[in-house]
């Protein structure tokens, strides 16, 4: 870890503060970045011109009690991961190669467009009950990185 990925992580988490997710403790936010340069960013949020979740009254997801890290095809936003990768081909900016930072760990299905979009690292801060997208990112061979924030003293 150096300073650049401090630095990055810090912008995640202002990112996830835009996000439309309705659920608590799950605002994330996701910066792609190659050679020191953010290509894009993403938050998990309703695809663009439908209602989020806050304009529907509530959590999906929490009204039918499906628990973290299962069954995401339920749900009416888009990962932050997936918004980021959806923003480079939108745009036409290549990541291959980049770093993915994000606040939390991604879901197998992230994984998925991860590897294949090129990205060989990814960081990330809060865990995700996903084993299986770990499985993939290692068996992809991309650098899987915890990011453990400094502690300051009071």
């Amino acid at each position: 870890m150096d300073k650049w990925d401090k630095r990055f992580m810090e912008m995640t988490h202002v990112i996830a503060t835009w996000s439309s997710c309705a659920r608590p403790g799950r605002a994330i936010g996701c910066v792609i970045v190659k050679n020191k340069r953010i290509m894009t960013t993403g938050y998990n949020g309703a695809p663009a011109g439908l209602k989020t979740c806050f304009e529907r009254g509530g959590c999906l997801r929490e009204k039918l009690h499906i628990p973290s890290g299962t069954r995401s095809e339920v749900c009416y936003a888009t990962h932050a991961e997936q918004n980021a990768i959806i923003q480079a081909a939108k745009l036409g900016v290549s990541i291959d190669g980049a770093t993915l930072y994000c606040t939390h760990q991604p879901c197998s299905i992230c994984a998925k467009m991860i590897i294949n979009a090129g990205i060989r690292r990814i960081v990330y801060q809060e865990g995700y009950p996903d084993e299986f997208s770990i499985q993939l990112i290692e068996e992809a061979g991309i650098e899987l990185v915890r990011y453990a924030p400094e502690k300051t003293e009071p």
